[in-house]
């Protein structure tokens, strides 16, 4: 399928015309793209701009970025959740800082990109197209929402096979032209206009073009991709103090914190939510209901480590466990 010129050149205009200022495109730094592409998955743009700016204030550079301790990483990452996307922010850093060292530059090729901690299809061609202008499409959300609306289908974009058709045809969108202002057009088109449920088709650039349009077919969108269970846990987790110091451990079985540093404590899944809990909290599709514990007997086989109360963030983040430490007078 060829891409009309045409539509390529009338959503440029409209970019150039409507793009919103945001803190990442102040410059072409693939370093800031990165960073920004990274804590754009599963967040808004308004909630990201203060957390990107709070986070490249702290680390203004790669380098910063890869000298830093990860528990510093950890602490300035708080609040934007997922955090092995953090983890492996910081370990990327790292490679790419030494393969700076060389006298290599930033990595530009989104094969190459690909190779490094945390970066799936997604972020490496962003990298690589927004920083460096390679000639390859972008997929996320709103992309695939404007193309199904477009061009009028309604195929499930998660199946192996259309995702692969979607990533030829968003390919195809960036040829002739700077694919670090398409990706930009499309992704902004679908966030700003062609939204989810009432888009703003009488301000669209490619509304003569658009073939739900003309078929009436606009808010039939694409099948979601099939959601996991929910899960439903109990946890009883333990606040053990020495002073002003608590006490954390890695390797409990908790498939919500997975690997994280957390407290002390038994967790269980159960096919019900309990009567009596203190608090509940959510995390992806988990629902932990935390409950009050009697016993002080620590889980074996875990690496503990005790961490002042006031570095805590820098060790574990998770709201979860910091609302078991405010409770725990009364657990």
């Amino acid at each position: 399928m060829k891409v009309d010129s045409m539509m390529q050149h009338q959503l440029l205009s409209w970019y150039k015309a409507n793009a919103r200022q945001l803190p990442w495109r102040a410059n072409r730094d693939p370093y800031r793209i990165w960073i920004s592409e990274v804590m754009l998955q599963q967040t808004t743009t308004t909630a990201v701009i203060p957390y990107f700016e709070r986070f490249i204030e702290r680390f203004q550079s790669l380098e910063a970025l890869a000298r830093a301790r990860e528990s510093d990483v950890i602490e300035a990452w708080a609040g934007l959740g997922y955090y092995s996307r953090a983890r492996n922010l910081h370990r990327a850093a790292k490679e790419i800082f030494q393969f700076m060292s060389r006298g290599l530059g930033f990595p530009s090729d989104h094969l190459q990109l690909i190779e490094l901690p945390g970066f799936g299809p997604y972020t490496s061609r962003s990298v690589a197209s927004l920083a460096f202008d390679e000639p390859v499409g972008v997929i996320d959300g709103n992309v695939i929402r404007v193309f199904a609306r477009l061009y009028d289908s309604g195929e499930d974009w998660w199946k192996p096979a259309v995702r692969k058709n979607l990533q030829i045809l968003a390919d195809r969108w960036v040829q002739g032209t700077s694919s670090s202002q398409m990706n930009q057009a499309l992704m902004e088109l679908g966030r700003v206009i062609c939204t989810p449920k009432s888009p703003y088709c009488n301000l669209c650039p490619l509304l003569t073009k658009c073939k739900a349009r003309k078929r009436g077919t606009i808010l039939l969108r694409p099948s979601a991709k099939p959601r996991k269970a929910r899960e439903i846990w109990v946890w009883q987790p333990q606040v053990v103090r020495r002073g002003e110091e608590i006490l954390l451990t890695q390797g409990t079985r908790l498939p919500f914190l997975n690997q994280h540093w957390v407290l002390p404590g038994l967790a269980k899944k159960v096919s019900s939510a309990p009567k009596k809990f203190l608090y509940k909290h959510t995390i992806t599709h988990h629902d932990i209901y935390v409950q009050s514990t009697s016993r002080r007997q620590l889980m074996k086989g875990n690496i503990s480590k005790w961490v002042r109360l006031s570095e805590i963030k820098q060790h574990c983040p998770a709201s979860l466990v910091h609302k078991a430490i405010a409770l725990s007078y009364d657990i």
